[in-house]
């Protein structure tokens, strides 16, 4: 057999279809458990936890731990560097003072411009040391925050395959895709970005206060005073804008969800004048979005403003006090220059904080989201590691009961003995459970109650790569993704050569047309595979299960999408490859069932008859009326 998936809940996708089945499918958005429009109008998302958010982006950190304490490091020196310059430019201004003065009252001399000269000169050698650490603390910071965020997807790929089919089945693909892509961009830049300026900023408010304190300790204690309201203003701000930023990456991903649907059906929107619903179901969203995004922007936009007024009042006081100060002696003018430079870089931090203070809030609320995703239930861990050697092909059902919801049993004490090799149709009435037993016996669900055993083992006690290995599945939804139709076909049976892959396209009938398309078997579908019909996806997927040469077989509905020449011959090589083979036919037309070996006739999530074709006809039951109600309407061929 091939290679296979890990326990993904899709198994070997390629040749299952990676199909979400017509019976459950994807549930339209706006009902029941539908996408984000059937949430539209509920109460907003409650607060989330701001400090395990963090905590856990700590622990994704913490890996790097030794490259943060060099980051520290550099940042450190090159806070020293820098901010030792504004002090030694005070001298150099005190000196030309001093040397102004005395020559102006006839004192003495001119300025020792040698003297000054050397202190630029240090100046210079000090800033080109701060931006040489600078540089490397960028680097290596950028570094930390790529391998984090090379670790957060790493996790959510392994995730994804383990969380239960239920999970996307009750989720539009933009609102998955917006956590795995957006949020996760959105805390890489920050990473990359705002984790290193608040490393500076952290570390110039430690050195610039130190600095401060040696010029003057009054002084500080002035400009200090602003201090406590300029936190206190902040932190009522960020409190306020975070609700609007959590809603802005929520409707972000309601928005993302509802153009991806509507794009990748928009045949079927235009085709049922669908696009005023469709437009106005995106502008509610967008609207949403728009108000979110406008009031957290407005609130963290007024933070810098007022940090300016604010930063102002403590100029003004610093102003006042040190030229009282110099004008008594206590410190020199080259100092209150450079305790306005210090104050300045002293306030910068806070002022930059303010500025990135709407990034920082929606880097939060994104990674809340992708921790929310990694913390999804996930499928129940298999119990044993035991193998079926020498598959047979029995499967027997004890007593099933099953509900998508555990309120709404859909499935109830179903029980069905099929023997090895036998051809089992499933015939029903749409919603009386037909695909949901083949869901069940691929474990893409788990049964509320009852067994389901394979050669005598519970399929419980099985891996779940081990037991999708038995089965090939052709859904009536076909799945094909944008690469060459040879690579389509093998996809699942990965190991397999071109001449094998191309003799299952011969045996579905698919061959001759493929060597008629444009580049043959190394034609490459597009992203929907529209650029072919859908009759030749279907035939793909069903070389796929050929090819796959699987033990037992599930067909639901396999040639619904092909003509009635194409589906003869496809009908004589399914019946070839079920030979010997445990086969479950789920079909509609019941004239393709009429060989089948045993038919269980479902209603109502119950299995009502079984038998042959001939034996449910002479019963003159459920099954008797289905038959005449399609041969009465022409449909039986």
């Amino acid at each position: 057999m091939s290679d296979q998936k890990s326990s993904s809940g899709t198994g070997r996708i390629g040749r299952a279809n990676a199909g979400r089945s017509s019976e459950t499918g994807r549930r339209r958005r706006g009902g029941g458990m539908g996408g984000p429009m059937g949430r539209m109008g509920a109460a907003p998302e409650k607060a989330k936890d701001f400090a395990k958010t963090i905590r856990k982006l700590v622990q994704y950190l913490m890996p790097y731990s030794k490259t943060i304490i060099a980051v520290f490091t550099l940042a450190i020196l090159s806070v020293v560097f820098s901010i030792a310059g504004p002090k030694i430019l005070g001298k150099a201004t005190t000196k030309l003072i001093e040397g102004l003065m005395a020559y102006w009252t006839g004192t003495g001399l001119l300025t020792d411009f040698g003297y000054i000269g050397r202190i630029i000169g240090l100046l210079v050698v000090l800033y080109v040391f701060s931006s040489i650490c600078s540089y490397a603390q960028s680097f290596l910071m950028s570094r930390v925050s790529m391998s984090v965020t090379y670790n957060l997807r790493k996790d959510i790929s392994a995730k994804i395959p383990r969380i239960p089919l239920s999970y996307y089945d009750t989720r539009t693909h933009g609102e998955v895709l917006s956590r795995i892509t957006n949020d996760i961009d959105l805390v890489s830049t920050t990473l990359n970005q705002s984790l290193t300026q608040l490393i500076t900023s952290a570390t110039t408010l430690v050195g610039v206060f130190v600095m401060m304190v040696s010029i003057s300790g009054l002084m500080t204690f002035a400009a200090l005073v602003v201090i406590p309201f300029s936190m206190g203003i902040m932190a009522f701000v960020i409190s306020k804008s975070q609700i609007y930023f959590r809603g802005q990456q929520k409707w972000l991903g309601e928005a993302n969800g509802i153009i991806e649907e509507n794009y990748s059906g928009h045949n079927i929107v235009q085709a049922f004048n669908g696009e005023a619903d469709a437009v106005e179901e995106f502008e509610g969203a967008n609207n949403e979005l728009q108000k979110n995004a406008t009031k957290s922007m407005f609130i963290t936009s007024i933070l810098q403003p007022i940090m300016m007024f604010v930063g102002n009042l403590g100029y003004v006081m610093v102003a006042v006090l040190g030229g009282y100060l110099a004008s008594v002696g206590k410190i020199s003018i080259g100092d209150i220059q450079a305790f306005i430079q210090y104050m300045r870089n002293f306030t910068q931090p806070i002022t930059q904080l303010a500025s990135i203070s709407n990034t920082l809030q929606s880097t939060v609320a994104a990674a809340e989201r992708v921790f929310e995703f990694l913390d999804e239930p996930e499928e129940s861990p298999d119990k044993q590691l035991i193998q079926i050697e020498n598959l047979k092909g029995d499967v027997s059902f004890q007593h099933m009961h099953f509900g998508y919801n555990p309120d709404k049993i859909i499935i109830n004490d179903f029980s069905a003995e099929v023997k090895a090799g036998q051809k089992v149709a499933i015939v029903g009435p749409t919603g009386a459970g037909k695909t949901t037993i083949v869901k069940l016996l691929m474990r893409f669900y788990d049964a509320n109650s009852g067994r389901i055993l394979v050669d005598g083992n519970n399929i419980y006690d099985l891996p779940r790569p081990e037991l999708r290995n038995m089965f090939g599945m052709v859904l009536q939804e076909t799945w094909l993704y944008n690469a060459s139709i040879l690579e389509n076909i093998r996809y699942g049976t990965f190991g397999a050569t071109d001449a094998e892959v191309m003799a299952a396209a011969k045996a579905a009938h698919c061959d001759e047309f493929i060597r008629a398309l444009p580049g043959g078997y190394g034609m490459v579908l597009n992203e929907d595979a529209s650029n072919i019909s859908q009759g030749q996806k279907q035939l793909f997927t069903i070389a796929r299960v050929i090819l796959a040469n699987p033990k037992i077989l599930i067909l639901d509905e396999a040639t619904s999408s092909v003509d009635t020449r194409t589906e003869i011959l496809i009908q004589k090589a399914m019946n070839e490859l079920m030979k010997g083979r445990t086969s479950f036919v789920i079909a509609h037309r019941l004239s393709t069932i009429k060989d089948a070996d045993l038919i269980f006739v479902m209603k109502d999530g119950d299995i009502v008859e079984q038998g042959n074709h001939t034996q449910l006809l002479k019963a003159n039951g459920f099954y008797a009326d289905l038959y005449n109600s399609q041969f009465n309407k022409g449909i039986v061929e």
